[in-house]
């Protein structure tokens, strides 16, 4: 391990973020011990400066960090947690992440374009396991698995029509589209998009 540049409290911090959409979940900091026992575990493990201890996030309350990749800043004095959120909840208010008001105070609802397709997967994946009464996912859902496929079909065509009509504006509909009927698809097959976007990033060269 490179040798880190802790604080004069002994702490350094910590920034983490979630590793399927890529937003920041939350802020802490950890010492050495903390940091040892993140890498021995695979859990994130932080330092509380108000309490003076220890503390494994998700320990009561069961978000777990499960921590797929620690890096470390340029300078050494700041290190990222990429990490799987257990439940998707890593703030204690609830939210999804620490960072959930804008600078006024007033809570941002804004999807930011890396994390789109982890979200809509999300949302896909709730109305399938809530069925909702107007939902046209549960109704494409229920009438089966062929039609979310002829619906795919049908829109991947669309997408090729409009690039080679060229137009901007409807390139991004009906990419947008296409994209929401595959992550249907691949929700009902088990499939992950992160799973997608990992084999993906592997080929990278």
């Amino acid at each position: 391990m490179l040798k880190l540049k802790f604080d004069q409290e002994g702490l350094i911090p910590v920034i983490v973020q979630d590793y399927r959409t890529g937003e920041i979940r939350m802020f802490a900091w950890a010492n050495e011990e903390a940091i040892e026992r993140t890498l021995k575990t695979g859990y994130a493990h932080y330092f509380s400066r108000s309490r003076k201890t220890l503390w494994k996030k998700g320990e009561t309350s069961g978000e777990l960090q499960r921590v797929v990749e620690v890096r470390i800043d340029c300078d050494e004095d700041a290190l990222l947690y990429v990490v799987e959120q257990e439940k998707n909840r890593a703030c204690h208010t609830g939210e999804r992440n620490c960072f959930f008001r804008d600078i006024e105070g007033e809570k941002s609802k804004r999807v930011l374009p890396f994390e789109a397709l982890q979200r809509l997967q999300e949302v896909i994946q709730s109305r399938l396991r809530e069925m909702p009464e107007g939902s046209y996912t549960v109704r494409l859902y229920r009438e089966g698995e062929d039609r979310v496929l002829q619906k795919f079909g049908e829109e991947a065509i669309e997408t090729l029509i409009a690039l080679k009509r060229g137009i901007k504006e409807e390139i991004k509909a009906e990419t947008s589209d296409m994209l929401y009927h595959l992550l249907l698809m691949l929700t009902i097959r088990g499939v992950g998009i992160e799973e997608v976007l990992w084999e993906l990033a592997g080929r990278i060269r």
